[in-house]
């Protein structure tokens, strides 16, 4: 297992250097000036100091070397319009907020899609399990920036339910009720994804042979779930879900332009108008570390949900 998770991450590396190559590819077909605040164009001489000053008088290849290097020794560089600050600053400064956010999203998911999901399986074609696919569906069908609008308008416009106003800036601060309606908008789509795939693999794996052989057995129905039911279920939905959590991370911008939460996502969109193409590459290549990372911790617990795969990859 130890040997597979050292090769794992070591093929991080050439995918790491694809995503900057790629993002990096693109941002020179954006175009633009980024050190031109105004409608007057930046006098040569000083357009010449700062393209020296940011290495963007070298060639192509040179600009994405000297960009892996900082990469790899944690230095995404400085801002090309903000002064005196570093990427390093801004994301330390807002990426704390989205995670949060994200994390939040992914707990709803948890709490309220998987015991969805369980209960339907568990019960089929009952009231449990209509209203368990009512719930996916509208989850499915709804978009997080509408649903985020609906919550703002009847629970914080209307009724003065939960305040909308900012955002708690103690990241362990989880009693802070700003924090409800935003994750919940943003961990919709996940509760109804978690809930319909758990259903639907539980009610393939209880149709298994083994299942029938425990069951035969006289083992108890609930000894027969949790050991072999649910256990084997959850694989496919890890399966799923780890890429999924670090979209969740990852696409967090709309939730906070429309809540004003001050994350990554929205000074990400704040940074491409601006064409500060050091904080879009740094935000960029962040976004890329938390997706490769879901994708390592999900290949880590095939391991503890099945031996036999643990056995095979060691």
């Amino acid at each position: 297992m130890a040997t597979y998770i050292i090769r794992r991450v070591i093929w991080t590396i050439p995918v790491i250097l694809l995503v900057i190559l790629l993002i990096f590819s693109l941002m020179k077909q954006i175009g633009g000036n980024p050190f031109r605040q105004t409608e007057r164009a930046v006098p040569a001489q000083i357009q010449a100091n700062l393209e020296r000053k940011y290495n963007l008088n070298k060639p192509w290849y040179a600009q994405y070397g000297y960009y892996v290097k900082d990469v790899f020794t944690y230095d995404l560089g400085p801002s090309m319009r903000l002064r005196n600050r570093t990427v390093n600053q801004i994301v330390q400064e807002h990426f704390p907020v989205s995670l949060k956010l994200a994390i939040l999203a992914v707990a709803w998911g948890l709490l309220i899609g998987l015991p969805a999901g369980i209960l339907s399986a568990l019960k089929p074609n009952t009231l449990f399990d209509y209203g368990g696919q009512l719930f996916s569906n509208i989850g499915f069908a709804l978009p997080n920036f509408f649903v985020a609008t609906l919550l703002i308008y009847y629970l914080a416009v209307r009724n003065d339910f939960f305040p909308t106003n900012g955002w708690p800036t103690d990241f362990w601060d989880f009693n802070d009720k700003r924090i409800i309606l935003p994750s919940f908008a943003l961990g919709l789509f996940f509760m109804a994804y978690i809930a319909r795939l758990v259903r639907g693999t539980m009610l393939e794996t209880m149709q298994q042979d083994y299942v029938r052989t425990a069951k035969a057995k006289g083992l108890r129905w609930r000894r027969v779930v949790m050991r072999h039911v649910l256990r084997n279920s959850l694989i496919p939905v890890v399966t799923a879900v780890g890429p999924l959590i670090g979209l969740v991370i990852t696409g967090t911008f709309v939730i906070e332009i429309i809540f004003s939460i001050p994350g990554i996502g929205r000074y990400f969109v704040t940074a491409v108008g601006a064409r500060d193409f050091s904080v879009v590459m740094g935000i960029t290549v962040l976004a890329a570390l938390v997706v490769i990372l879901a994708n390592l911790v999900v290949d880590i617990l095939y391991g503890f949900l099945d031996p036999r795969t643990r056995e095979a990859r060691s």
